[in-house]
């Protein structure tokens, strides 16, 4: 209860001096703390996004309000991918106290904890960014995302919005078929495994690899975030085509796209109730502001692709039931590989057949039993 009482008083102060979201968000004008802590505290955050790129310095950003919002209890120190640690090792650096926190998409995850896969955006999975705040604070999958952070000596705070991915291509892709034979890179797990069985030799990559990859042709095509940063990271420069879901579906295999903010266990223990409570209803207002900071970018990079001559390609309607036919069985693969990954699917299935929502048919998932 003390820390839901320091939530309320902390918004009730930022309240009082007309301070909103936003604001917390990015530190522009957030509450003084009047007693002043004697020496500020540093916690190392690394980040999966590229130091340049709009993500990155919206999480800079967001860092840097750290210290006024905590009244000079708090420095976040932000890293860009691969400062500290590589992106896919992110974790490992954090239980070990290499660094304290992380900001890191989900799909980093898979390899070691199945559930993961269902935690971040999977194929065919809700489009709506609005749908997951449902599913991790209405249905509570934020305790079951908590409980196997815990197992990996790490504490989440919460979910970062982000963006759809996009596929960048060397050479057109018109339907579902023209993927085969094709080297691209891909997330790994269920999304992987969804474009094999499209005949598509996968290969993953971090971020900061693609470019390379794509100009040296090592590579056929990339999936990789949303338009801005992809921008930002020159994609534009070395393919031709974006390749996209039909304008029902924009995106096939990753829709929303969430990062998280976490920290060691040892590290979050060691704050007050009220510098936890504070970081959590911050992380919420940055999860506001990051998603629209980057969709304001998207919209001013759109027009930069088509002068730079890239052409974007939407995939056929019915290509969207036939992804289906292929990833709801996958679904289910991943999801019976422990109980955790079974429990998270669960409340998916559930949400996505909450009459408000609508977004699965039983009939999609006949035959189909969860090993719970």
């Amino acid at each position: 209860m003390k820390v839901k009482e320091t939530r309320r008083g902390f918004l009730k102060t930022a309240g009082k001096a007309g301070v909103g979201a936003s604001v917390v968000a990015t530190g522009v004008a957030a509450p003084h703390v009047a007693s002043q802590a004697a020496k500020t505290r540093t916690l190392k955050i690394q980040s999966s996004w590229s130091a340049g790129t709009t993500g990155y310095k919206l999480f800079e950003n967001w860092c840097k309000s750290m210290v006024e919002l905590t009244g000079g209890e708090l420095d976040f120190k932000p890293f860009s991918e691969g400062a500290v640690s590589g992106d896919f090792q992110v974790f490992d650096a954090v239980r070990n106290g290499v660094l304290d926190g992380q900001n890191i998409f989900w799909t980093r995850w898979p390899s070691r904890m199945p559930a993961a896969v269902f935690l971040t955006s999977w194929p065919m999975a809700p489009v709506r960014p609005d749908v997951w705040d449902v599913a991790y604070y209405s249905y509570g999958l934020i305790d079951i995302a908590r409980e196997l952070y815990a197992q990996n000596g790490l504490y989440l705070v919460g979910n970062i919005h982000h963006d759809l991915n996009l596929i960048h291509a060397k050479e057109p892709i018109h339907t579902l078929d023209d993927f085969k034979g094709r080297k691209i890179r891909f997330p790994g797990g269920i999304i992987a495994e969804t474009f094999s069985a499209l005949g598509v030799r996968t290969t993953l990559l971090p971020g900061s690899e693609v470019y390379p990859a794509l100009e040296k042709g090592t590579i056929d095509a990339a999936d990789f975030v949303g338009p801005a940063i992809n921008y930002d990271l020159g994609f534009h420069q070395v393919t031709k085509y974006v390749i996209m879901g039909p304008t029902s579906t924009p995106t096939l295999h990753q829709a929303v796209d969430p990062l998280d903010i976490a920290f060691s266990i040892r590290v979050w223990k060691s704050l007050s109730p009220r510098m936890q409570a504070l970081i959590e209803d911050s992380v919420q207002a940055f999860s506001l502001e990051h998603y629209t900071g980057i969709q304001k970018a998207n919209a001013e990079a759109w027009p930069k692709y088509a002068e730079a001559g890239n052409e974007v390609i939407h995939l056929p309607e019915e290509d969207v039931v036939r992804f289906k036919k292929i990833a709801v069985p996958l679904w289910f693969k991943w999801a019976n590989k422990d109980k955790y990954a079974a429990r998270v699917l669960k409340v998916w299935l559930d949400v996505m057949q909450n009459p408000s929502f609508a977004i699965l048919d039983p009939k999609d998932i006949e035959g189909f039993e969860l090993n719970i």
